[in-house]
């Protein structure tokens, strides 16, 4: 198993890093974080001028044809950045799971689309906070709760209960009867209710088979650890910085062992978190069954990468709080990516049932 990555990837990284240093620097990304839409519709079209959004379409639909560990490796350096945007919902789990079971019509018709980012697909697949159910009468009713970027999406997909079935239903956001209601929120991320009041859905707008929802779900909650890992690894640098820049009683404080030592943990958890991701994102790319992996990687970096920026405002001080300080961007980020694409207890559930273990 080789981690290293291909000159491609690193190609990739190296051009991300760039990009964003330019056009997402921590202003921004604070901008876009205060704005009330939470969308930069440029910096979604210069990304897409750069073949992100196309990254795991297949070049005959108009992306790149890219492995989902590419896009790992570019989620990572979107989350050292802060970068905004439905980058993961519809770039990663949407698309995944239009590859996975969506008809012919529904990729020629989304996809390409999606690959140039003229087009948004927003996901409504986690179990929590959804009661939406799909009637006898192909009428869905209900709500999904903590739907990300619903008020800039031109379509969604939805789960919701058949009867003893789990359907997978693909929507235009404007249709009759959806509605979408702005949550607060913490983090910069515009989250939204989906509510559906007799919603009128026929069979061609299934998406089968609904089993393909969790391969989706897993490519999210890998995307989801890559970007914790990514604004933990940006944590790490800040704090290792003003380790040796901030001076206090005539030396800087990296010079005092507690501090070495919190910085030697930020070190361990970042790394530890990325060699599971890694290891998750191989499997996954290269065909194996990886949904233990991607549990065990999704919860380990839950917790880690809290703590890493936990650890961070200790070793900032005062400064980490303040709103003009990048810090408290990476820490929100990472929050808000913990509990996407199912939450600790989610993933220790999966891991537990993964080695044979029975309430």
């Amino acid at each position: 198993m080789d981690f290293r990555p291909s000159s491609a990837q690193q190609l990739l990284v190296s051009t991300a890093r760039e990009f964003l240093k330019k056009h997402c620097p921590p202003e921004r990304a604070q901008q876009i974080a205060l704005d009330s839409r939470g969308f930069d519709e440029t910096l979604w079209g210069r990304m897409a001028e750069l073949g992100w959004q196309g990254l795991l379409i297949p070049p005959d639909l108009g992306g790149s044809g890219g492995s989902l560990l590419d896009v790992i490796v570019l989620v990572e350096e979107m989350g050292r950045a802060s970068t905004p945007g439905p980058f993961v919902p519809s770039a990663v789990v949407a698309t995944a799971l239009l590859l996975a079971a969506g008809s012919a019509d529904h990729k020629k018709r989304l996809l390409p689309a999606m690959a140039t980012g003229e087009t948004i697909v927003s996901v409504a697949l986690d179990d929590a906070g959804n009661t939406l159910v799909l009637d006898a009468r192909g009428r869905l009713r209900g709500r999904a709760l903590f739907v990300e970027s619903a008020h800039v999406a031109h379509a969604l997909i939805v789960a919701a209960d058949a009867g003893d079935d789990r359907r997978v239903v693909l929507l235009p956001a404007d249709r009759r009867g959806v509605e979408r209601r702005p949550l607060d929120a913490i983090g910069p991320e515009k989250l939204f209710e989906v509510a559906c009041d007799g919603v009128s859905v026929v069979a061609e707008e299934w998406l089968e088979p609904a089993t393909a929802r969790r391969v989706a779900l897993q490519a999210g909650a890998l995307a989801r650890t890559a970007e914790m890992v990514g604004a933990a690894q940006r944590v790490l640098e800040l704090a290792v910085e003003h380790a040796k820049t901030r001076v206090q009683g005539g030396r800087p404080i990296g010079g005092h062992q507690a501090i070495q030592h919190a910085c030697a943990d930020l070190v361990r958890d970042v790394d530890a978190s990325r060699g599971l991701l890694y290891a998750a994102a191989w499997r996954a790319s290269e065909g194996a069954a990886p949904a233990a992996d991607v549990a065990m990687a999704k919860a380990y970096a839950s917790e880690a990468c809290l703590a890493v920026a936990r650890r961070g405002h200790q070793i900032f001080g005062a400064i980490g709080y303040c709103e003009e300080h990048p810090l408290h961007l990476l820490h929100k980020r990472i929050l808000a990516a913990s509990v996407d694409c199912g939450d600790l207890a989610t993933h220790l559930e999966q891991i537990a049932r993964a080695i044979g273990l029975r309430a």
